[in-house]
């Protein structure tokens, strides 16, 4: 949906405004006085207590960090209620986080508040993050396009990283070993030194990498190693300036039989603060990000090569926000930004540039002592899309000083992007899957039988080409929050509609058992359903956890053609064709109708020593449509049977200053296996028990 820009300019008028209220001075902002990990900045771009949000947040402090074990961001994410990390349709075709059943496409990454960049397959990778220097994880649920843009549209991750507190020089050396030779080690230091403070980073990681499928040429995943290197430096010019930059560098190659694989990801950021008065701040912001791949395979016999995958995204963005406190808690904030992208891939025709501007504005404020309402939108100009509005509006109504009740809506558009339409992709070290994009599938099928490598069709021909649309949402939450004490707990309801959501799906299938996947509009698809978190300490020592999502997703013209009696199906039992029904209708794939986690943590002081027991189910899911009635159905054989992790870890302090860690993740062993698996050949979906043990020493 196209709106016009006088729409946005009444918008940002009205707000602005609020600056001629400002008739009483400021109070002291309570928030600065609360516990740091009771503070989230993501959802608002300022500062607030996470319990006096009107939004569906989850934070992850450093400390549930330190006491998993964990060492990349998947594995914490996969842990959280309503967050599921979701394997692609063929092993090796990679993982996406998905919220609130919205797939990764529509999820932002942002690191310290800039967004993060390139993709496969629409996933962003989340293990090239390590956690080593992350101080909390913030994570909001539903649209979030009125502050962040269209890749907001399904929510927003952002990982906040260590400030430098101390005068004294402080640091932490740790060393993780883990099963398949995972070897991770990493160090940090950091000071403050009157008004300049400094915090470095570096990470390595290597792996043997694993193999699923030992009948089969090549590993599942290939050894690799990486490293990160990072650098953020504070300086205090005076009490109305600081300046914060920052530098990180991630850098991976993998092991691959017969050629080679590399990626970089390059950040630089640098933000100064201005504070002209005790009301105002103002934040002037540059951020540039380059990411690259490059990936070659050649033919062992005549040296003859075979893939040449080159991928180079850049990303450099200007931007200034204004935040403006007329009186204890109530902010308008003001931004506007340019994005300059660019794309020059090798399985692209030419270099694909683009810019695009916008303004956002927000209006945080408090009517009563018990009403919290924040309204916004954002104005987004396109140099390649129609110029886009996105508002939200949320609310939190305190009923008493334990129970509140809290609701938002709001609205998002994304259109296809340049992989969605031009990718032209076979991963020869992966397995040899195929994606096209819909500008090319026709061509890429066409190439693909020409060369004999088809196995069969999933889709009729005359389907292949077809334009895909942009897409629009409205979302919704509504829930209720419960503190008093030593409990706290929290329910949420939510829904999603999306209109033209452009979705993955098997094209054909390979005569070497992988598959050919492509993009489609689906017209009509929602996601909704319930969130149910619970935090109990029984104890001093003890903290109990748990959380629970039930998912409804479904394309709904889809749904409607099985309701007028259009949709069939053969039943695998009986080999007769079958009219469905719509309890047959399963829903949209890589969606589980139940998930839920389980925690224990456990403090020993007399031993110095504290452990933890963790578990995540995920109820069974179906992969693809493999019956070609063009719906995952109760009759197709795609799916995963639900299943169980269990994680546990114990760590002890020695001699105050080495800590160590000892755990085991999937301590049940589960492997599963994947129904997609070329015939006579079995491919597990997750390759069993790891264990670890790691040893720190902090000075």
């Amino acid at each position: 949906m196209s709106l016009n820009k006088n729409y946005f300019v009444i918008i940002f008028s009205t707000l602005a405004h609020f600056f001629s209220l400002a008739q009483q001075s400021p109070e002291k902002d309570s928030v600065l006085t609360e516990n740091l990990n009771e503070v989230v900045v993501t959802a608002t771009r300022t500062m607030r207590q996470l319990s006096s949000l009107p939004l569906p947040v989850t934070l992850i402090p450093k400390k549930q960090l330190e006491q998993t074990g964990v060492t990349r961001l998947n594995e914490i994410l996969s842990e959280q209620t309503g967050i599921v990390m979701t394997p692609d349709a063929t092993i090796g075709g990679g993982e996406g986080v998905q919220i609130q059943g919205i797939a990764s496409d529509y999820i932002l990454v942002l690191i310290d508040g800039v967004p993060m960049v390139g993709r496969s397959s629409g996933n962003l990778d989340l293990s090239r993050f390590a956690v080593g220097n992350i101080a909390q994880i913030e994570i909001v649920k539903g649209p979030s396009s009125s502050l962040f843009g269209s890749e907001a549209l399904g929510g927003v991750i952002n990982i906040i990283t260590e400030k430098p507190r101390s005068e004294n020089l402080t640091g932490a050396v740790s060393h993780r070993a883990a099963t398949f030779n995972n070897q991770n080690s990493n160090v940090s230091l950091s000071q403050r030194m009157g008004a300049f403070g400094y915090a470095l980073f570096a990470d390595r990681l290597s792996s043997d990498g694993v193999d699923l499928a030992p009948d089969q040429e090549g590993q599942t995943i290939n050894p690799l190693t990486n490293y990160t290197l990072s650098g953020r430096f504070y300086f205090e010019a005076s009490e109305k300036w600081d300046v914060f930059s920052s530098a990180r560098y991630f850098g991976q190659s993998f092991a691959v039989s017969d050629g080679r694989s590399e990626e970089t990801d390059l950040n630089l950021q640098l933000r100064a603060n201005q504070h002209p008065s005790s009301r105002t701040e103002i934040q002037y912001e540059l951020y540039y990000t380059n990411y690259t791949t490059n990936e070659q395979t050649t033919d062992p016999i005549n040296d003859e090569l075979l893939l040449d995958n080159a991928f180079d995204q850049k990303l450099f963005r200007p931007e200034v926000r204004i935040n403006y406190s007329y009186r204890d808690q109530n902010t308008l904030s003001l931004g506007g930004g340019y994005n300059f992208e660019s794309l020059d891939r090798s399985l692209f025709a030419d270099l694909v540039t683009f810019d695009s501007q916008y303004l956002f504005a927000q209006y945080d404020f408090n009517p009563s002592d018990r009403l919290n309402i924040i309204a916004g939108a954002r104005y987004d100009s396109h140099s390649e899309y129609n110029s886009q509005l996105s508002p939200k509006i949320s609310a939190r109504y305190a009923l008493s000083p334990h129970l509140a009740v809290k609701g938002s809506v709001g609205s998002g558009f994304k259109a296809p992007d340049f992989r969605q339409l031009y990718l032209d992709f076979t991963n020869a070290s992966g397995g040899g899957y195929s994606v096209f994009g819909k500008e090319v599938e026709a061509d890429g099928i066409q190439r693909l039988q020409d060369n004999g490598e088809l196995a069969s069709l999933q889709v009729d021909p005359a389907m292949l080409g077809d334009a895909l649309d942009a897409e629009t949402s409205v979302g919704f939450n509504l829930g209720t929050t419960y503190r008093n004490g030593k409990v706290s707990a929290g329910v949420n309801f939510f829904r999603n509609d999306f209109r033209n959501l452009i979705d993955t799906r098997i094209l054909a299938a390979k005569s070497n058992g992988q598959n050919v996947f492509g993009y489609i509009n689906r017209e009509r698809v929602f996601t909704q359903g319930m969130e149910v978190d619970l935090q109990v300490r029984l104890e001093d020592n003890l903290r109990l956890s748990g959380g629970y999502q039930l998912l409804y997703a479904y394309d709904k013209e889809r749904r409607n053609d099985i309701e007028n009696g259009q949709v069939f199906a053969r039943d695998p039992q009986s080999q007769e064709t079958v009219r469905l029904q719509t309890s047959d209708y399963f829903g949209l794939e890589n969606r589980s109708r139940h998930t839920l986690n389980l925690k224990a943590f456990y403090e020993i002081p007399d031993w110095n020593a504290h452990c933890n027991l963790r578990l995540v189910y995920r109820s069974r899911f179906g992969l693809t449509d493999r019956n070609g009635n063009g719906l995952l159905d109760t009759y197709d054989d795609s799916f995963v049977n639900g299943y169980s992790l269990v994680n546990l870890s114990f760590g002890k302090t020695l001699w105050e200053d080495y800590q160590l860690q000892m755990g085991a993740n999937n301590l049940l062993d589960f492997r599963g296996s994947n129904p997609l698996a070329a015939q006579d050949n079995e491919v597990f979906i997750n390759p069993g028990i790891q264990l670890f043990v790691k040893l720190n020493f902090q000075f």
